[in-house]
């Protein structure tokens, strides 16, 4: 169902103004470029502009990238060069470049990539909070800052665009995509979500160290029914807009020039085929002038046929098509282009449309200034996770970390006790990082270089006379006189993080008894995507954290046990005490949740 509301009510209600870019001499200056060059273009050079490829798909075949003009290339999940350090990713991006800029025309590509906590493709990097981390500092001054360092780590590999931020406001917890959001209120996701497009992007996008964001995904993702990934978000208009939709105004407002559509579907029609949401209400009624992006092979899913799929999704609004299928496989980006120029050869795709495409992102390329400057700028490279950008992560984290429970005041630790820390999430790199970190699903274990644990972080910080032991199984905790206990989820990722039951593991159970048994003070600290079902938990220990997923930098959560930092993170997300209760958010008739949104004590 689809009840339209007018412009002029719309405004009344959420006390928006509809966003439209001056005319200033600098964007009168863009658009005569941008109207000059596409006079030149052929319908092949417009069309291959609109096609973007994964790296993985077209490494075989790299004299595609100038024979058909392609507008862009990415690297999804698991899609990288062998060497995968900021020098071999720079290599890589000039390399690829110098082919682009050997077409006709010589217009540059941009490439695309998922730098969604920091520069997490790239071995050495810093690696920030993930979303739900960083919603819980409440402070977009450090959001920004953080997206600031992540877009000169970008930069500084040559990669033009990230597709982030995810605004997506998560309304369910079974969700595996929960992390990616800033918290379960639209007041605070479009908060955060304008103060990360503005470190991305920096006061002109045309500087060498700022990139091109890429607000996703629209929309209506994080409201599916029982929080499946790629669902269908089932709610009216009014609702839809109240919710999902003030985190792509403030965006735009910000300056987004990029957009990535969803997966989802609302009440049944697939987001990628919608014209109305795509092109009547963001396009015209809320004056977005930047160019949309699909999704992974995501129009795949509006038709069997694939030159349906085509004709469906470029007439609904989209500007760029992402194709992630290599030659020998099936809807590669060679079908694509044939079909599409086959639409507008059969008039069923019109000129203007394609033109306006086109439009689009040929001005966001000038507007980076990638025609005067395609290629690396090699002296941002050194400064991929530099001492500066991890203190400013370590700050990210500290502000992210929410203190749940403190009886007896057993936090902060006395840095001249004996300490015993128990739990393997305690020293592994992988699960502190999550999903998204160097693979797409993330993993256990060193999965990349520089950083500090835990662990490392806390024998780091208390003073000589203090001793520190350390067991997988909470082995030997009766002989110190407190005990740090670190549990929490595996990595993963969308897809396969999407659970029904949220319940801590046995592993982590069995090492909160363990701790408790031994008679000592213990501290739990709980790295997650998400809340956890925690109640049966929170009775046997004296002092609970919620650390989230905090990258790279471990040191941000030593400072905060051992009183460095008080702790200041207050809960994006309801907390449940069941499963029953999900889903629970803030506003819900009957709210009776373990811990309010919100929530957060200090010492």
């Amino acid at each position: 169902m689809r009840r339209v509301i007018t412009i002029i009510s719309f405004i009344f209600f959420i006390g928006i103004t509809v966003v439209h870019s001056q005319q200033t001499p600098k964007n009168k200056m863009l658009d005569k470029k941008t109207d000059e060059l596409l006079s030149q273009m052929t319908l092949d050079e417009k069309i291959g502009q609109m096609t973007q490829v994964d790296f993985n798909a077209i490494k075989k075949n790299v004299k595609d990238i100038a024979k058909y003009s392609l507008g862009s290339i990415l690297c999804g999940g698991d899609s990288e060069p062998d060497d995968i350090t900021a020098k071999g990713w720079a290599e890589l991006y000039d390399k690829y470049q110098n082919i682009a800029l050997k077409s006709r025309l010589k217009i540059p590509f941009i490439w695309g990539i998922d730098a969604v906590h920091g520069h997490n493709n790239v071995d050495g990097a810093v690696l920030f909070p993930h979303n739900i981390g960083l919603g819980a500092t409440r402070n977009p001054k450090i959001v920004e800052e953080a997206a600031r360092i992540t877009a000169l780590e970008v930069a500084a590999t040559g990669i033009d665009w990230t597709f982030a931020p995810c605004v997506a406001v998560a309304r369910n917890e079974r969700w595996g995509r929960t992390y990616e959001s800033f918290g379960e209120d639209p007041n605070l996701v479009k908060g955060m979500g304008a103060a990360y497009v503005k470190g991305l992007q920096g006061a002109d996008l045309s500087d060498d160290a700022s990139i091109l964001a890429c607000v996703k995904h629209y929309m209506g993702d994080g409201g599916t029914t029982n929080g499946k990934d790629q669902g269908n978000t089932e709610v009216d208009e009014q609702t839809l807009r109240n919710i999902h939709l003030p985190g792509y105004i403030t965006a735009i407002k910000a300056g987004a020039k990029s957009i990535m559509v969803s997966y989802n579907s609302w009440n049944g029609q697939k987001m990628h085929g919608h014209k109305y949401l795509l092109t009547d209400v963001l396009k015209d009624e809320l004056g977005f002038e930047g160019f949309l992006v699909s999704d992974w092979a995501a129009i795949d899913q509006l038709d069997e046929d694939y030159k349906n799929t085509i004709e469906k999704s470029i007439n609904a609004g989209l500007d760029m098509i992402m194709i992630p299928y290599g030659p020998d496989q099936k809807n590669n980006y060679v079908e694509f282009i044939t079909y599409l120029k086959e639409l507008v050869n059969e008039g069923k795709v019109p000129m203007s449309r394609i033109d306006d495409a086109v439009r689009r992102i040929l001005k966001v390329k000038f507007e980076m200034n990638l025609f005067e400057n395609p290629l690396t700028n090699k002296n941002l490279t050194s400064k991929v996770g530099s001492k500066e950008h991890r203190e400013v992560a370590r700050d990210a984290v500290r502000q992210s970390l929410v203190l749940l429970k403190n009886d007896n005041a057993v936090l902060p630790l006395s840095k001249e006790k004996k300490i015993h820390v128990a739990g393997t999430a305690a020293d592994d790199i992988g699960i502190q990082c999550g999903g998204w970190t160097i693979i797409w699903q993330g993993k256990n274990g060193n999965v990349t270089s520089g950083g500090t644990t835990i662990l490392q972080a806390i024998k780091n910080t208390v003073d000589d006379e203090s001793q520190v032991t350390y067991s997988a199984d909470g082995s030997g905790a009766e002989n110190s006189d407190v005990v740090v206990v670190v549990v929490g989820e595996k990595p993963y990722a969308e897809m396969h993080g999407d659970r029904e039951d949220l319940s801590l593991s046995k592993e982590d159970l069995e090492l909160i008894d363990k701790a408790k048994s031994s008679g000592k003070p213990a501290a739990v600290v709980l790295l997650s995507g998400r809340p956890m079902l925690i109640a049966d938990a929170l009775g046997k220990c004296d002092a609970f954290v919620a650390a989230w997923l905090p990258g790279t930098e471990g040191k941000g959560v030593a400072d905060v046990l051992f009183g460095d930092f008080k702790p200041v993170g207050k809960l994006p997300h309801s907390w449940p005490k069941n499963m029953q209760q999900i889903p629970i958010n803030i506003g819900d008739a009957n709210y009776d949740p373990l811990f309010p949104y919100g929530f957060g004590l200090t010492f």
